[in-house]
């Protein structure tokens, strides 16, 4: 290295686009968007280990929950169509998207379908009411709607919906790893650890995972994230064969809060595992409307929608700036063809009965590895396949290794704050809006949908009201009726 250059002025350098070597890095710009193989495989590996937990969480979620006859999906049979879902449909981004974006159950809407639908009527209609929402979605994608609304958002709002994003997962990272909790006195409502201190085994873990990730990425170290997780996972199954701390929630209480956080490390007795794949076609389109009524129905696609239509576009927003694939207006090129992908796999998700499937905010691990195309999906969604018969192997990496990444790749999203102007309250106010109400309410709609809400009001107020796109007046007013529509529901008599 000549005394002149930086490690950022290098990094550059390595990343330029180069001349495509064959039809393959043609097809997926692997060259073009200044990457590698390598990376691609080193990124898909880091997306699949920071989101594999799905295959895990989701049939605790959706498995064991009752709908309103008492019937209850099962663990092993959501555990399956969890892993092949994910693992179609991510490949099936790579392919079409082209995008280093993987897909999965998307978590909050299953537990919103658990909680707030199945109790309401049968399983097979719940997830009926998922399908038919997918298919709308993927209606608005054909006939260009989604992606002009994508593009209607002006830059700033894009750049906090990333910012957002990186504040968001690096708060699950912390909340997973039992890092920051709820705090059970006084007004505070998180705390560090127990009773305000680092307390018990899988914490410290999770710190050793951080700080050797975090090390590792300062080092511009190759395969940071991944090395970050391996070495982590590797001493949590080391602490567990010492110290047989066990899980921290036993039968849906809570045991003991310094032992492990969902997945204990411990080696499976059995590593490959027969997938029950009952479960796929197990839906009813429109059963749902005669259990509940027409208007209740529609509430529930509409509240389906507007959180699948939002999420996705936040995701794509912030995991593309992150990787450098954005234009100056914060659009990226060839955004319909992940969209209609993410559009189907709603569908698909309810088709096969483990809720609707989105695109996962954890593929920004993949892309702090270097990952710019879609074989690191092709990479993720393999993985995935491997997942429906090793399920046990999987569950092998607890979130205390995992999570360390999550934080990492946050701090890597927040970077972008730099490039909004907050001495213009007009976009300023609404871009800390997005910011900052994504992760206190644990939500990325949310956010959005207070960000355009506040943009759309504030230019009103200032007189600017032609300065807001059409579609963003027509959107923040369908945000205004999403925020609303629990009392709206009692005023129309719904409850």
């Amino acid at each position: 290295m000549s005394t002149g250059e930086t490690p950022d002025m290098i990094a550059a350098e390595r990343d330029k686009p180069r001349p495509p070597k064959n039809g393959f890095d043609r097809y997926f710009m692997i060259s073009e968007r200044g990457s590698t193989v390598g990376r691609e495989v080193r990124g898909g590996f880091a997306t699949f280990f920071t989101m594999a937990y799905i295959v895990v969480l989701n049939p605790l979620i959706i498995g064991l929950a009752a709908d309103k006859g008492g019937a209850s999906l099962g663990v092993p049979q959501v555990a399956a169509a969890t892993a092949l879902v994910a693992a179609v449909m991510t490949i099936l981004m790579g392919v079409v998207g082209r995008y280093p974006f993987a897909l999965a159950t998307g978590l909050g809407l299953n537990a919103f379908v658990a909680v707030g639908i199945a109790t309401q009527m049968s399983w097979a209609d719940a997830m009926g009411l998922i399908v038919l929402e997918g298919l709308v979605i993927t209606v608005l994608v054909l006939t260009g709607f989604r992606t002009t609304v994508f593009r209607a958002v002006p830059v700033e709002l894009k750049t906090a919906i990333a910012v957002g994003i990186g504040l968001f997962i690096a708060l699950i990272g912390f909340v997973d790893a039992g890092f920051v909790r709820r705090s059970d006195v006084g007004p505070v409502p998180v705390q560090l650890g127990i009773g305000g201190f680092l307390q018990g085994w899988p914490t410290l873990v999770f710190v050793f995972g951080l700080l050797l990730t975090s090390i590792l990425v300062a080092l511009r170290t190759k395969g940071a994230i991944l090395i970050g997780i391996i070495a982590t996972t590797v001493l949590a199954v080391i602490v567990e064969a010492i110290a047989n701390l066990g899980p921290a929630v036993v039968n849906g209480k809570l045991a003991d809060p310094k032992a492990w956080n969902l997945v204990v490390p411990e080696l499976p007795d059995d590593v490959v595992q027969t997938p029950d794949l009952e479960l796929l076609g197990n839906f009813s389109l429109f059963g749902g409307f005669a259990e509940v009524g027409v208007i209740t129905a529609l509430l529930f696609v509409f509240t389906l929608m507007l959180a699948d239509f939002f999420d996705t576009m936040g995701t794509v927003v912030g995991v593309g700036a992150e990787a450098g694939l954005v234009d100056g207006k914060g659009n990226l090129p060839g955004v319909d063809r992940v969209l209609f992908v993410d559009s189907v796999a709603a569908a698909a998700g309810g088709a096969a009965s483990v809720s609707s499937n989105t695109t996962y905010i954890e593929s920004a691990a993949g892309v702090g590895e270097g990952a710019r195309t879609g074989v690191a999906s092709l990479v993720t969604g393999g993985l995935f396949l491997l997942a429906i018969f090793f399920t046990p192997l999987v569950s092998v990496v607890p979130f205390e290794a995992a999570t360390p990444a999550l934080v990492v790749v946050g701090f890597l999203l927040i970077t972008q704050v730099r490039s909004i102007d907050f001495s213009e309250y007009g976009i300023a106010i609404p871009a800390f809006l997005t910011m900052v109400i994504m992760p206190f309410t644990f939500s990325i709609a949310n956010g959005i949908g207070a960000g355009f809400v506040s943009y759309a009001v504030i230019k009103a107020a200032q007189g600017k009201a032609k300065d807001v796109h059409p579609l963003m007046w027509l959107v923040a007013a369908l945000f205004v009726v999403y925020f609303v529509i629990t009392p709206l529901k009692t005023l129309l008599g719904l409850d």
